[in-house]
């Protein structure tokens, strides 16, 4: 028997402050769109920002639905249309924001495992990493210098 040690290292900022200028604006983007969330159900808003190599940026919120599993994350549905709309264009940052109606979430909260397994796709697609800064409502923000580094057992194309 071999046991095998994984192991990650994250980025945490303070306060927006501290992020680069343009991850700053990329997060404010992500803010804009949680806030037009389509969250009845859950009261959990999500929003999502994509700055693509070609300089755009693109939007992605939570859409839930009355049949649960018929809903999408925000972080899928910015990436499906940033694939739909500029394919072969590669995803440099996504930045990300979540919160509850309920009360203020002032803790990183990254993307769920579905996203993460999208997210991955275009990772490995683009063969470049893709940076994913990630907060609660306000706070402090987690930085990922790439998927890997919140999936490290991705699971790819090489298993097909």
């Amino acid at each position: 028997m071999q046991e095998i040690k994984i192991t990650t290292t994250l980025t945490c900022y303070d306060h927006i402050e501290e992020l680069p200028q343009k991850i700053q604006e990329l997060m404010e983007s992500a803010v804009k769109a949680r806030k037009n969330a389509y969250a009845p159900y859950s009261k959990f808003r999500v929003g999502a920002a994509l700055l693509l190599e070609n300089g755009k940026v693109i939007l992605g919120n939570n859409q839930e639905n009355a049949a649960y599993p018929s809903g999408l994350c925000a972080e899928r549905v910015a990436i499906f249309h940033a694939g739909a709309e500029y394919p072969g264009v590669a995803v440099n940052q996504i930045a990300i924001t979540a919160t509850s109606d309920n009360h203020i979430n002032k803790t990183p909260i990254p993307p769920c495992g579905s996203c993460r397994q999208s997210i991955a796709e275009y990772e490995m697609r683009q063969e470049s990493p893709i940076e994913i800064y990630f907060m609660g409502a306000e706070g402090k923000i987690m930085k990922s210098n790439s998927l890997k580094d919140l999936l490290p057992l991705v699971f790819d194309k090489s298993y097909l």
